[in-house]
């Protein structure tokens, strides 16, 4: 272990941003992590993991510490469910199709999300009808006060809509270290009616689709509608998609008849952020060296060298043009360093 000066962090974001880290270390085990924290020589430290979920605005002068702690284990199992445990530098799609590898179903519908498996929790992942909560059992994070361990229970992580206490109350606090899931062996409960899942199974004439055809069929799709930011710079959807009143949608309904929902409750639907937009002009537009994705109006993309604040004032752009077009806030998903 050993801590490294003026670290370019150009290779550790999805992104692509070429910034500058004043101090760098790269941890593989969790009694080198309290090594390290327990140095006390700084005292802004910046977490990273799969680099997947921020954008870098600046040079960070303080310590980067690049959690790359391996490794995943059945911690129990009985015939209907097993409990998998996997440390935070595992890299989430990976650790997806290990998964999938052993018949293990429950995180079929979240292939190919970038990152890694620690930056799970804080996110709350989810894609295609299905959250990380819905398969959540615990997960491990270190101190950042004393160095100790602390077990965080499904309900102590408080999981909402792309959010967690790791976002809130405990933001900045602790080090995820590790997760733990419950998943089935057998009897998977599938997710096929969010989006084209099932008409894309129809047309390869799948009626009764393996966790494995589910994986394959999202794993195709996000292929299609979104960059591979070892090709093109980016970090998956920069937006979450809002929660408006039925009320607010009706009255939107008026002058967009066209515009798309998913119920949340008895009172409110969820609106595509990529509908709005695309319907705002910004899909597949370029601003030189950086722009929005020509597939997905969700995916801000770096064409090449471009700077992190650019991308940010790019996103404030249309924040505020969807403010003013459809009186509707979209928040960003990703975290601004």
């Amino acid at each position: 272990m050993q801590i490294l000066q003026n670290i370019s962090l150009k290779p550790y974001n999805s992104f692509g941003i070429d910034v500058i880290a004043k101090h760098f270390v790269s941890i593989t085990s969790i009694a080198n992590l309290k090594a390290v924290l327990s140095l006390k020589k700084h005292s802004n430290i910046l977490v990273l993991g799969g680099g997947c979920n921020m954008l870098l605005t600046k040079n960070f002068e303080g310590l980067v510490i690049h959690i790359n702690i391996k490794g995943i284990e059945i911690i129990s199992e009985n015939e209907d469910a097993v409990y998998v445990k996997a440390n935070a530098g595992e890299n989430w799609h990976e650790f997806v199709l290990w998964c999938i590898d052993n018949n293990f179903g429950g995180v079929e519908n979240l292939s190919l999300i970038p990152g890694n498996v620690g930056s799970a929790p804080i996110q709350n992942i989810g894609a295609y009808g299905v959250e990380l909560k819905d398969v959540f059992e615990s997960c491990e994070a270190m101190s950042l006060e004393n160095y100790s361990l602390k077990t965080f229970t499904k309900k102590a992580c408080n999981f909402g809509y792309r959010n967690s206490i790791f976002k809130q109350a405990a933001k900045g606090k602790y080090i995820i270290t590790s997760v733990v899931l419950k998943l089935t062996k057998k009897q998977h409960k599938l997710h096929i009616s969010y989006g084209t899942i099932a008409s894309e199974l129809e047309l390869l004439k799948i009626k009764n689709p393996s966790i494995e055809d589910i994986s394959k069929t999202i794993i195709a799709i996000r292929e299609r509608k979104l960059p591979n930011p070892k090709l093109i710079g980016n970090s998956g959807s920069f937006f979450k998609n809002p929660v408006v009143s039925k009320k607010h949608y009706n009255k939107l309904l008026k002058n967009f008849n066209d515009i798309p929902c998913y119920q949340v409750s008895d009172t409110q639907v969820k609106i595509p952020a990529g509908w709005l937009i695309e319907k705002a002009g910004f899909k597949g537009k370029r601003f030189g060296n950086y722009g929005v994705h020509e597939n997905q109006a969700l995916v801000l993309v770096n064409y090449s060298d471009a700077k992190g604040e650019a991308i940010l004032k790019l996103s404030q752009l249309i924040q505020k043009t969807i403010k003013r077009l459809f009186g509707v806030l979209i928040e960003a998903e990703v975290n601004i360093i």
